[in-house]
């Protein structure tokens, strides 16, 4: 007689990521990787507008053009705050690599900072383009 096939003991899932709640070391960590994605599209952008300004004055009015229209400041302003964030989110993971500030509450507070931070910083930068843009 044969013997009757043994089924292997179906083993554990893990939950959906939906089953966990949203902590802000996660989402930063979400962002971090986000805002690295971004980076590439923006590299294009910066490539972009140093490939005009080599070329024909015409095309580099153009672009100049798409970079002045308010889509274009809206994305060169997202650029801006990934570039941000992202570099506040490298040091924060220096920080972490010297095997500082490790503690869940100073992660926590970490995270809110480097979010903040970026916000602050982003639209700091954008005032002083404005005031300089103003001033000349």
């Amino acid at each position: 007689m044969s013997q009757p096939a043994t089924r292997a003991k179906p083993r554990p899932l893990s939950p959906h990521v939906m089953h966990y709640k949203m902590l802000p070391t996660m989402l930063m960590s979400g962002i971090h990787r986000v805002s690295g994605a971004a980076l590439y599209f923006g590299t294009l952008l910066v490539a972009w507008w140093v490939t005009a300004a080599a070329g024909p004055e015409d095309y580099f009015n153009f672009v100049a053009g798409v970079y002045g229209s308010w889509f274009g400041q809206l994305v060169l302003f997202g650029f801006t705050w990934a570039l941000i964030v992202h570099m506040l989110g490298g040091i924060r993971h220096f920080i972490w690599d010297t095997g500082a500030m490790l503690e869940k509450h100073t992660a926590t507070k970490l995270a809110w900072a480097t979010l903040f931070g970026s916000i602050i910083i982003t639209v700091a930068i954008w005032a002083v383009i404005f005031w300089a843009r103003g001033a000349a």
